[in-house]
């Protein structure tokens, strides 16, 4: 083990700073007790701390952990702008690559789960060409990002978007002839809709707003032709069992019950979607 010496011209048996011996120091840590030089102070409580002590409390406290058990992030929600845009980008390569090419390769029809099952979660990314489409889905994704993504954490709140995305073509599956096609973040949209609901219940929220806002849109659903309710009903249903296992989940082993929680959910879209397309006949699946 190296000591560090006095510099020159430092008086003999000086108290030097173990980072700089060339500096006298006759301020200590206050947590390992070592001279540290102006240069490697940290205020702390009380008196001051070498920047080393600073690094290891730093290294050993645990985690910032949200209500729900996600980690803490500062800043903008990045999960939520970066599924905007993908779906912006997707919506402008639809645009230019011709012939149609992006929606006839990632779109999603029933009768396509068996040769071609991504296509049950890219669809969530694809619009139509009607701005509105995805005008209203992406404002309606960064208004309840900004709620979810901070109370659940960057990694769950992506996996409610996804499995949502996910139940939101489950729910096509189920419930449309096997020659729909559909398009949209709309069935994501509604699983973060039921997320909303069962965390505001969960906190004691007031759940009217939400309600009114979640009946406009499945009133919607039934009036505007072309718009699929299945797909909204299918999201609504997972976001909300997905939510429910993160915001009730038990503290002790609370990571391990959200996310098997959230791959039973999973598990389950898959049982339907076997069960589904085992019923196609022969034709469809050839």
């Amino acid at each position: 083990m190296s000591i560090p010496q006095p510099g020159a011209g430092a008086p003999a048996n000086a108290p030097v700073c173990p980072r700089h011996p060339e500096r006298v120091s006759y301020v200590s840590c206050q947590r390992c007790g070592r001279p540290t030089c102006p240069e490697c102070q940290r205020s702390a409580a009380v008196g001051v701390q070498c920047v080393d002590c600073v690094r290891e409390t730093a290294r050993t406290m645990p985690a910032r952990r949200t209500i729900f058990g996600g980690a803490v992030r500062a800043g903008r929600p990045v999960a939520t702008l970066t599924m905007m845009a993908i779906c912006v980008a997707a919506y402008v390569l639809d645009l230019v690559i011709p012939n149609g090419f992006v929606f006839q390769t990632f779109a999603y029809a029933p009768f396509l789960t068996e040769s071609e099952p991504w296509r049950m979660v890219t669809s969530a990314f694809l619009h139509s060409t009607n701005i509105m489409h995805i005008g209203f889905n992406m404002y309606a994704l960064w208004i309840l990002g900004q709620a979810l993504e901070p109370a659940f954490g960057r990694a769950r709140f992506l996996a409610v978007y996804i499995i949502s995305a996910l139940a939101g073509s489950v729910g096509v599956l189920l419930m449309t002839p096997v020659d729909t096609t559909v398009v949209g973040a709309s069935g994501a949209i509604f699983g973060l809709f039921g997320a909303l609901f069962v965390v505001q219940r969960k906190r004691g929220g007031d759940l009217r707003s939400i309600i009114v806002l979640l009946v406009i849109n499945a009133a919607l659903g039934f009036i505007i032709p072309g718009i699929a309710w299945q797909a909204h009903l299918g999201g609504l249903i997972a976001g909300a069992l997905c939510a429910a296992v993160i915001a009730y989940a038990p503290r002790r082993n609370r990571a391990l019950v959200q996310w098997g929680g959230m791959a039973a959910v999973v598990l389950l879209m898959v049982g339907l979607t076997l069960y589904k397309v085992s019923t196609f006949p022969a034709y469809v699946l050839y």
